[in-house]
């Protein structure tokens, strides 16, 4: 297995074949291409660009990313454009609740407000969980069926990935070499508690960042009534059950 893989059909270049997936596909005036500063979406910017498909990158903030993360897309990726949201998370947060595995608001309004009415290409791939398995290398959002989606890199391994990163002598940020597998935000309820644990530990500014913001919240909802929050004593007993226990 690799990027060059033999099937009982012959010989496929998984890179030709992301590359002409593209070229196919991408035909609109407007591209948009979905960038994170993740491994994934620096080698989609490179098969986009050995393309010669015309688009245009954009990193959705989230405002909770990994703080290496942002400062390694400033500085090798100067290209792509920073799509801002109105609101920072934390803030969010306090109006809107805590987020939870299967209940997320941010997603959805941090990372795929835009697109639409656009073809969105996007770095994810199959072997990145049973969820993303689902997904087509064409579909459309069902949430906003203006806008089709195109998964260029859909079957590419983690394998995959990195060879074709060192095949290219491509800068990634460090903190894979750190022991980190997934550069999302900063104690995603999606991601495994072990990875949250160590987020808290290693960035203690935002960690308590998060406990004023679950503080906010929790006085929030006790002036409103509600009788949800009674199960903790106060805020940060709260942020230390969403963090550690909540699924």
């Amino acid at each position: 297995m690799g990027l060059i893989e033999k099937t009982l059909y012959g010989t496929v270049n998984k890179v030709k074949e992301s590359i002409k997936l593209i070229q196919e596909t991408c035909q609109d005036k407007e591209i948009e291409v979905g960038f994170s500063g993740g491994k994934d979406s620096i080698v989609l910017k490179r098969i986009m660009k050995m393309s010669g498909v015309p688009c245009k990158f954009k990193y959705n903030v989230t405002t909770i990313d990994i703080p290496p993360v942002p400062i390694f897309i400033r500085k090798y990726h100067p290209d792509v454009i920073w799509d801002r949201p109105e609101k920072p998370f934390l803030k969010e947060l306090i109006y809107r609740g805590f987020p939870l595995r299967q209940r997320r608001w941010c997603c959805e309004q941090y990372k795929e407000r835009t697109g639409h009415g656009k073809t969105v290409v996007l770095g994810i791939r199959k072997a990145e969980s049973s969820q993303r398995s689902k997904r087509k290398i064409i579909e459309f959002c069902y949430k906003d069926p203006t806008k089709r989606f195109v998964n260029p890199i859909f079957f590419w391994s983690h394998e995959d990935i990195w060879e074709f990163i060192r095949s290219e002598n491509m800068p990634y940020c460090h903190l894979y070499d750190c022991g980190y597998d997934r550069l999302g935000c900063l104690m995603c309820p999606m991601a495994k508690p072990e990875s949250r644990i160590r987020e808290y530990y290693e960035y203690p500014r935002w960690a308590e960042a998060f406990r004023k913001a679950f503080v906010a919240l929790y006085i929030k909802k006790k002036e409103e009534g509600k009788t949800s929050v009674d199960r903790w004593k106060d805020g940060s007993e709260m942020f230390i059950w969403w963090l550690f226990e909540a699924k």
